[in-house]
């Protein structure tokens, strides 16, 4: 059972076909989930990643939309406008990795009840790569998948990755998984960055997008993860490292100035997926979906004649 959800047209400049609805997965958690119904080619189940929310990605709806698809997205449980965790809902937060499963399953019940076209495509970025690899290794019904800067390792030295398990480890054990991961904090990375060298993005009008976005609804906006996140997403990426890649087309889209995800775990994961192929973006930053306007022109090429290059 959906019902209507707020969706903060005027800063997201997408289609205005949008839609908002309020959905519940089947462990009690509230979601929302936007939907933009504009193309009759497919549907996109766009996965964000951690800290986003549905309105990030209106630009991008447009522009599936020229090329004849739908695209629908979630804002997953603990950030955007989904139920928050815990009693600080500045913290990025989940008990279990896999709980995102339920989400992805609420995702997809409301792309199927809401009479989006088939066939299904993936495209996940970061934190929802990690989540993503996991649904098509479980089967999530998409006819292929792109991937940009995926989460399939997280950037920590090799000095310090002991260190991050001990201390998320021990956090998780003692009643501290709460806290803040050291270094990050309540406010949200783009709020507190400046432009120059930060690690998103090399256009100025979509770090623009993305502060306007937050300045004008702070309630979207999320902070640092909690050590409990950082334990049960190193347990997830360890565990998924170990999988063999689907029977499943996918293409990966990784910036050579990223700086935010393990590359060597991307580059890793492309090099055992048979069908797999990594599309390096010279110059890029974290975020290829949020690069000038040329750059996402050659994603949406490059993903159009990935997907359709067949037909």
């Amino acid at each position: 059972m959906s019902t209507a959800a707020p969706f903060f047209q005027e800063v997201s400049r997408g289609p205005d076909s949008v839609r908002a609805l309020w959905v519940t997965a089947r462990d009690g958690a509230r979601l929302r989930i936007a939907l933009w119904p504009g193309g009759s080619r497919g549907t996109v189940l766009l996965f964000p990643g951690r800290t986003e929310y549905v309105e990030k990605y209106g630009v991008m709806a447009g522009e599936l939309e020229r090329i004849g698809l739908s695209t629908i997205a979630i804002d997953w449980r603990g950030q955007g406008l989904a139920e928050r965790a815990l009693e600080d809902t500045a913290t990025g937060h989940v008990v279990d990795f896999t709980d995102y499963q339920h989400d992805v399953a609420a995702l997809l019940s409301t792309a199927q009840a809401e009479g989006l076209p088939e066939p299904y495509f993936l495209i996940a970025h970061s934190m929802g790569g990690c989540i993503g690899l996991r649904a098509v290794l479980e089967h999530l019904p998409v006819k292929a998948a792109v991937f940009t800067g995926p989460m399939w390792g997280i950037k920590i030295s090799r000095s310090l990755r002991p260190v991050a398990w001990i201390m998320s480890w021990f956090a998780r054990q003692f009643g501290h998984g709460y806290r803040y991961v050291p270094g990050t904090s309540p406010e949200t990375y783009v709020k507190t960055a400046l432009f120059e060298d930060n690690l998103l993005t090399t256009d100025r009008e979509m770090f623009d997008y993305m502060i306007e976005q937050l300045r004008e609804h702070p309630e979207l906006a999320l902070g640092g993860p909690s050590l409990h996140w950082l334990y049960e997403a190193l347990v997830e990426t360890r565990h998924l490292a170990r999988q063999p890649s689907p029977d499943l087309p996918c293409l990966t889209f990784l910036g050579t100035n990223e700086r935010i995800v393990d590359t060597a775990a991307v580059h890793a994961r492309v090099a055992m997926w048979p069908k797999g192929r990594l599309q390096m973006v010279e110059g890029g930053e974290h975020e290829i979906m949020m690069e000038g306007p040329e750059a996402r022109q050659r994603f949406i090429d490059d993903l159009e004649g990935f997907w359709f290059g067949q037909d």
